[in-house]
């Protein structure tokens, strides 16, 4: 089979592209045939040795993928070769066979396609667990969403749209505003053009925002910060921008202010049943229409460090999705 590798830590064009034996499964573990998989900003970390979860050497990137079960192992009795399943993998997802544990599966929506499926658990259940758990996001609040036109950022708008929020929706360019709108974003600001905390102003008529949903920190977390309403939550999902922004606290004091922590993968692991319940409600919202996956690229598992050096470039709006040979 053949597998993205990172052999050296460095940037995506060091990546490689190799065969390697078709792996088996262990006791409670499952191989899948990858159909799609999707790339994620984790991934362009991981490969630098900047992320959490620091593999050995060499490994595949990758996080997420839909495809199909092609082998079970002892004691897996949930699953059967040929259902067609979700995986949130951490790394190991550029490959066309994959090898995890059972309890990283989920049954892949009976309506929704490969290409989505790989598209959607990870932004969405980041998300919601954000806006719902993290943030207590309300019918009727303000929610302000920086990097909006991203894969996160998309899935924050509608999930807020689902709450009955006014989302704003924050990018560097009108394309990915469009996108934005398309997407059910009430008001849209362009940071690249525009003064941040003036435009929210005129867009509350004053008040500020109930929450800051802020995968992009840099520059942008503190006049977003200081535009929150009394009592308004800054969501800290992640650091596209590449720098981790430093806050004055009196901010915090002086709005009865939260800066609350968004870390999905955690979550999910220590927190089973409220994840569960994550999951049932995004396949509902997805059943009804309110989430519908924006997948702007797809490019084959070879062009894997295209991939990611686009959605590291911020050039990409939603996904990009990797899909494996015939």
């Amino acid at each position: 089979m053949k597998a993205v590798l990172c052999k050296q830590y460095g940037p995506p064009e060091s990546l490689v592209v190799e065969e390697l034996p078709a792996p088996r499964p262990g006791p409670g573990e499952v191989v899948v045939s990858v159909k799609a998989a999707s790339v994620n900003f984790p991934d362009f970390l991981i490969i630098q040795n900047k992320y959490q979860f620091k593999p050995p050497l060499p490994f595949s990137p990758g996080s997420e993928l839909a495809g199909v079960v092609k082998e079970v192992g002892a004691g897996v009795s949930n699953v059967r070769p040929g259902d067609r399943v979700i995986a949130f993998t951490t790394y190991g997802a550029f490959a066309e066979e994959v090898k995890t544990e059972v309890a990283r599966l989920l049954p892949l929506p009976e309506k929704m396609d490969f290409i989505t499926g790989a598209a959607f658990l990870l932004t969405y259940a980041t998300s919601d667990h954000a806006l719902r758990d993290r943030g207590a996001l309300k019918a009727g609040e303000a929610l302000l969403v920086l990097g909006a036109a991203g894969g996160v950022g998309l899935a924050a708008i509608e999930i807020g749209s689902a709450l009955g929020a006014r989302v704003i929706a924050c990018a560097s360019s009108e394309d990915k505003l469009a996108v934005c709108r398309e997407h059910g974003a009430d008001a849209t600001i362009n940071y690249a053009s525009e003064d941040l905390r003036e435009r929210v102003k005129a867009l509350t008529e004053g008040r500020g925002v109930d929450v800051v949903y802020d995968a992009v920190g840099g520059a942008y977390t503190e006049p977003a910060f200081r535009s929150l309403a009394w009592r308004g939550r800054l969501l800290v999902v992640g650091f596209a921008a590449g720098e981790i922004p430093k806050l004055p606290l009196n901010l915090a004091l002086l709005k009865g202010a939260a800066v609350v922590g968004v870390f999905w993968g955690d979550f999910a692991r220590r927190e089973p049943k409220a994840f569960a319940e994550s999951v049932r409600q995004l396949a509902r919202w997805y059943g009804e229409g309110r989430l519908r996956p924006h997948v702007s690229q797809t490019l084959p598992l070879e062009r894997a460090a295209e991939a990611i050096q686009l959605l590291a470039s911020r050039k990409a709006k939603g996904k990009v999705v990797l899909t494996m040979g015939a």
